[in-house]
C-alpha cells in the first residue's frame, strides 16, 4: 500500500494486539471495511490462552454479520452453533422458581402504554395468564422448538464455540489482506514527546510500528493500562461475583434453544448447549466461595462427562475509564467487563467495533470523536450493569450474600427504574439501550418485583374487547410454535456441523 500522499498525523497502519474474539472480531470488521486504505496487522500468541467462555450472544450479532455479509448457514456449520431464543433463569426469586427472559417482542404495545399495562390490568380483572404467553420465543423456549420464516418472524441469537468462531473470522479478515504473526509482545515503545504508543517488540526482536493500536490483550489491557495507565472504575460493590470456574462437558440431549443461568448460594451457573458439547461455568464470589468449593460443585452440578479439565477465570467487573485514550482503543476484556449473566460480553465488543468503524480517523485521531467514542462506550456499558445488578438485588433467596445485594444501595440510575416501575408500572429504553422495555417486564416479573398499578389507558377497555385482544395475539403464536420442528431437527437440516469441526473443537 502507497503511504506517499500521507498528511502528517494520518492513520494508515492498524496493529492488534492480541487474538482472542475480540482481536479477530476487529480484524474482521476493519479488513472487511477498510482493506484498501489501511494495513492491518494482528499479532498473537499460541502460547498465551484465551479465556474462552464467550460463547452465548445476543440477537444484534445477526446484524453485525450481515454488515460483514457471513452466510449463516456456513458460520454455524464452522462453529457447531445452535439457535438460542431466551435466557431460562432458575432458582434466582427463589429456590425451584424459573422464568424466562425471552428475546422477542411481547405482545402489541400503543404509542401510549406498553403491552404489558394491559396485560397486569387483565390480571387485575381476573384473567390469569403469564406476560411470556403472548410472546413467540417464550412459547417456543417452553416447547424447545425452533424454526426461521416464521409468522410472526422469530427473534434469535447463538451459541457457539469461541474458539472456532475466532477461527472463522480470522479466515475472513486473512482473506482480506490482514496479516497475522505470531509471537508475545516483550515491550510497548512510546514517542518520546506524545507519549502515544510507537510500536510494539516482539520477543523475537521484531517491532511493529502503527498509527493506532487496538488492544485485545484481555483482562490484564497491555497497552491501555499497564503502558498508559488509564485507570479502571471497579463495580464490584453492586456485583459481587468475581471468579469463575468453567468447563466443557458432552452433550446431555438435544439442544435446547435457550441458556440456562441457574443460580446457587454464591452466584450461578451456565448451561449452553452446542451441537457437540455443552459450555458450562459456575460464577461465584470468592468472600462467600472458595475455588475448591467452586470445582467440586460444577462437576458435580453438571451431570455429564467433563471433556476437559476445569479452568479458574478471575475477573474483576467494571470498566476502563477511558475505552480509548491516545492512538490505543481497547476492545472486549481490555475495556472493562461486565459478568456474563446476560450474554453481553460479545456484544459490547461488536458495538465498540462498529463504533470504531463509523468514527475511523483516517485523517488523524480527533479529540472530539474519542471523547464521543468513551461517552457512548460508557454509557452502554452502566445501562448493560444496572440489568445486570437488577438479578442480583431483586431476589427474596436467604444465603448471606444474596441478603447483602438485597439490602445494598443501588446505582442511582437503577433506584430510579425500579421506583418507576413500583409506583407506576412504567418500564422504558433509550434510542441505543440493548435491553428493550420487553426485557425489563420479563425480568421485574421474573424477579417478583411487583408492579404499581398500570396506565389509566388499559381501563378504558371493556372486559370483552380485552380479552379479544389477548386471544388475538396470544392464538396466532400457539400456531407458529405448534408448526416447528424441534431445534435438533432443523439444526439437522439447515446447519450440521461436519465431524472435522468436532474434532477440531474437541482437541483445544
Amino acid at each position: 500500500m502507497d503511504h506517499t500522499d500521507t498528511p502528517p498525523g494520518a492513520i494508515r497502519r492498524v496493529v492488534i494486539a492480541g487474538g482472542g474474539t475480540a482481536g479477530w472480531l476487529a480484524a474482521c470488521a476493519l479488513a472487511h471495511q477498510f482493506r484498501e486504505r489501511l494495513d492491518i496487522t494482528l499479532v498473537e500468541s499460541e502460547q498465551i490462552g484465551t479465556v474462552g467462555v464467550g460463547e452465548s450472544t445476543v440477537p444484534p450479532i445477526r446484524t453485525f454479520h450481515r454488515f460483514l455479509q457471513i452466510d449463516e448457514q456456513a458460520f454455524l456449520r464452522a462453529v457447531a452453533g445452535t439457535f438460542k431464543l431466551s435466557i431460562s433463569f432458575e432458582h434466582w426469586r427463589r429456590p425451584g422458581d424459573r422464568y424466562i427472559h425471552p428475546f422477542g417482542i411481547t405482545g402489541q404495545s400503543t404509542w401510549a402504554a406498553g403491552f404489558h399495562h394491559f396485560w397486569l390490568d387483565a390480571q387485575r380483572r381476573g384473567m390469569a395468564s403469564e406476560l411470556g404467553d403472548f410472546c413467540l420465543e417464550t412459547l417456543a423456549s417452553r416447547a424447545d422448538r425452533f424454526a426461521l420464516g416464521t409468522d410472526p418472524q422469530v427473534n434469535y441469537a447463538y451459541h457457539l464455540d469461541a474458539g472456532l468462531y475466532a477461527g472463522f473470522l480470522r479466515r475472513i479478515a486473512e482473506s482480506h489482506g490482514l496479516r497475522r504473526i505470531e509471537g508475545k509482545i516483550r515491550e510497548v515503545s512510546r514517542h518520546a514527546h506524545s507519549g502515544d504508543v510507537e510500536a510494539l517488540v516482539l520477543e523475537d526482536g521484531q517491532r511493529l510500528e502503527g498509527d493506532l493500536f487496538v488492544d485485545c490483550t484481555g483482562f490484564r489491557g497491555l497497552l491501555i493500562e499497564q503502558t498508559l495507565q488509564t485507570g479502571y472504575e471497579d463495580w464490584s460493590e453492586w456485583l459481587p461475583s468475581d471468579r469463575a470456574v468453567a468447563v466443557q462437558t458432552e452433550s446431555d440431549g438435544a439442544p435446547v434453544p435457550y441458556t440456562r443461568a441457574i443460580a446457587h448460594e454464591a452466584g450461578w451457573r451456565w448451561h449452553i448447549p452446542l451441537q457437540h458439547r455443552v459450555g458450562n461455568g459456575l460464577v461465584f464470589s470468592s468472600r462467600y466461595m472458595s475455588d475448591d468449593e467452586a470445582h467440586a460443585k460444577l462437576l458435580r452440578d453438571v451431570g455429564a462427562r467433563p471433556l476437559r479439565d476445569p479452568w479458574l477465570v478471575p475477573f474483576r467487573t467494571g470498566r476502563r475509564r477511558k475505552a480509548w485514550n491516545g492512538n490505543v482503543v481497547s476492545l472486549g476484556l481490555a475495556s472493562g467487563f461486565i459478568e456474563p449473566l446476560e450474554s453481553t460480553s460479545l456484544h459490547l465488543t461488536i458495538s465498540a467495533v462498529v463504533r470504531l468503524v463509523q468514527l475511523f480517523p483516517f485523517d488523524g485521531i480527533s479529540p472530539a470523536l474519542v471523547e464521543v467514542f468513551n461517552e457512548v462506550s460508557r454509557a452502554e456499558m452502566e445501562h448493560v450493569r444496572d440489568f445486570i445488578v437488577l438479578h442480583y438485588h431483586a431476589t427474596q433467596r436467604d444465603e448471606p450474600m444474596w441478603v447483602a445485594c438485597r439490602e445494598m444501595a443501588l446505582p442511582p440510575s437503577l433506584d430510579i427504574r425500579l421506583r418507576a416501575w413500583r409506583e407506576r408500572a412504567h418500564a422504558w429504553q433509550h434510542a441505543d439501550e440493548l435491553f428493550r422495555v420487553d426485557s425489563w417486564t420479563h425480568v421485574l416479573l421474573g424477579q417478583g418485583i411487583a408492579p404499581g398499578p398500570p396506565h389509566p389507558l388499559a381501563r378504558a377497555l371493556g372486559d370483552d374487547d380485552l380479552r379479544r385482544l389477548l386471544e388475538g395475539i396470544r392464538a396466532p403464536i400457539e400456531r407458529a410454535v405448534t408448526q416447528m420442528p424441534t431445534q435438533q431437527a432443523f439444526i439437522e437440516r439447515y446447519c450440521r456441523a461436519g465431524t472435522a469441526v468436532w474434532g477440531a473443537a474437541a482437541q483445544r
